[in-house]
């Protein structure tokens, strides 16, 4: 059922990639009656879509129900300000599906979250990671946070496992 584009090994196993899965549904691009035609990996704040994936696309968009504008794009809705740093840092060609992933791996490794996943020990790393995405729960940002069972619900759905 892995939807991530890079390999289980790449990502640091299958609770990795379940993991991805989770932070693309609960960011709301990868869910039903979303507009993207590629998993989320094409999806722009506020629910557009981009179809070059040579850069990160680079478009401020207002979001009147948060009252901001944002550059959040593709899975994992990365804007674009750390899309540079992150190119730079991993080497990355472009702003591809496998890119995408790369970077919200690095994001987890920097937040110190990888084992914690690894261990299967979800809620310790969606606790960390709030401070990235702020549909998880405690985030705080305006944003829809999602429960900790719905999330819990849809990472074992996803295939991941919970040891902890």
């Amino acid at each position: 059922m892995k939807r991530c584009r890079i390999s289980p090994e790449e990502a640091g196993g299958m609770n990795v990639c379940a993991f991805l899965d989770t932070i693309a549904w609960s960011e709301g691009t990868d869910t039903p009656g979303q507009p993207s035609r590629d998993r989320g990996y094409d999806v722009l704040a506020g629910g557009g879509n981009f179809s070059d994936y040579d850069d990160h696309p680079r478009q401020l968009i207002f979001l009147p129900t948060l009252g901001v504008k944002s550059s959040a794009a593709g899975r994992y809705q990365l804007l674009e300000r750390y899309y540079d740093v992150y190119r730079r840092l991993l080497k990355l060609q472009n702003f591809s599906p496998a890119a995408q992933d790369r970077i919200a791996v690095q994001q987890i490794r920097e937040q110190k979250a990888l084992p914690l996943i690894q261990a299967g020990d979800f809620v310790a790393a969606a606790e960390a990671m709030s401070f990235i995405w702020p549909s998880l729960p405690g985030a705080g940002g305006g944003q829809h946070e999602h429960s900790l069972d719905d999330l819990l619900a849809m990472y074992q759905q996803v295939g991941g496992v919970v040891t902890a």
